[in-house]
Order: C-alpha cells, then structure tokens, then sequence
C-alpha cells in the first residue's frame, strides 16, 4: 500500500472519494518519501563504511588531500587509518593502521626495522601508496619501514593447482625470482 493510500484510509469513507484530497494526498506522499530517502541517506553518511558524499567532510575534517579519483573504499581507508592512527606508537596500534588498507591480515615486527608482512593478500595490495603514507605519518622517523608480500610459490602450484587454475591466476601473484622488501 502506498504513502498516499495510507493517507486516504485515515480518511471518513465520503472523503475517500474526493479527487482533491487524492491529489493533496499524491503530492504530499512524494515528499514524505523524499524526506525519507534523505534522511535515509544522512544516516549512511555518519557511518564511514557507507558514506559517500561525505568522505570529503571527514577527509577536509582530517586533514586529508582529498582525490576524487580514487574508489571509495580507498578512501575510506585512508579515513579510517587517520583516526586510528593516534596515540603510542607500537606494533599494535601500526596493525591498526595497516589492517585498514591491506584487505586482509598483516603482521608487524620490530627488529630495528618496522616489517609489515601482508598474510592474506597475494601481491602487492591496491592501494599501497596510502598505506606507505598513513605509516610514514605515524611512525617514528628514525626506523625504516619494510613490507614484505606473500606470492604463490612453486610448491602451492605444482601438482596442487590445474592448468586452468594456473592460466586464470595473474603473474602478479606468483612469487618473483627475488625477494621482494
């Protein structure tokens, strides 16, 4: 049942039948559910994870240069990683920070060197550049920072995987002749 007959229902039986009340009723039930549908969407504007249109708010807000090039989720990403990245810096709180990129699982180590190894996500992830600049923001500027990516390796494929399989997998994710840091 639409907004507009909710309307007219309310109404004595021998004013349902009057065209103006109908008319006044159609007009009113658009912008009710205008009013709606804005309100709707301000909801999801308080949540970083559904915004849209206000990512350049929270952007602005945190000092961030916004690019509009780039796909919301990144974005969000860098909004989420300015916010949590406060306070003593330590393995835990760079965790925080690099969870929020990375698409996955990382692991961080301090062996005079900050090491961010990506456990879940094959290759280099997609939005590396704000994942390197999030960190150089936050961490001290004596230690260097050193990311280590997972590939598949010869053993996770041999036997392991169909030739199929094998061609439908992008080169960025085997592993390079090198070790990559």
């Amino acid at each position: 049942m639409t907004r507009s007959q909710e309307m007219m229902n309310r109404l004595q039986p021998f004013q349902r039948r009057s065209a103006i009340y109908k008319a006044i009723f159609d007009a009113e039930a658009g912008q009710f559910d205008n009013r709606d549908a804005a309100i709707e969407d301000l909801h999801r504007q308080l949540s970083i994870d559904t915004a849209t249109w206000a990512l350049a708010i929270y952007e602005y807000e945190l000092g961030i240069v916004s690019d509009k090039n780039k796909p919301l989720s990144e974005r969000r990403s860098v909004i989420k990683s300015k916010m949590r990245g406060t306070g003593k810096v330590d393995a835990a709180l760079i965790k925080l920070v690099a969870d929020s990129y990375a698409n996955g699982d990382v692991e961080v180590t301090f062996d005079g060197n900050i090491r961010i190894r990506f456990t879940s996500v094959l290759g280099v992830p997609p939005n590396l550049p704000d994942l390197i600049a999030a960190i150089d923001d936050i961490k001290p500027a004596h230690l260097a920072v050193l990311y280590v990516y997972k590939y598949l390796l010869i053993n996770q494929v041999h036997k392991v995987m169909t030739i199929n399989q094998i061609q439908e997998t992008k080169l960025n994710k085997f592993s390079p002749f090198r070790e990559v840091l």
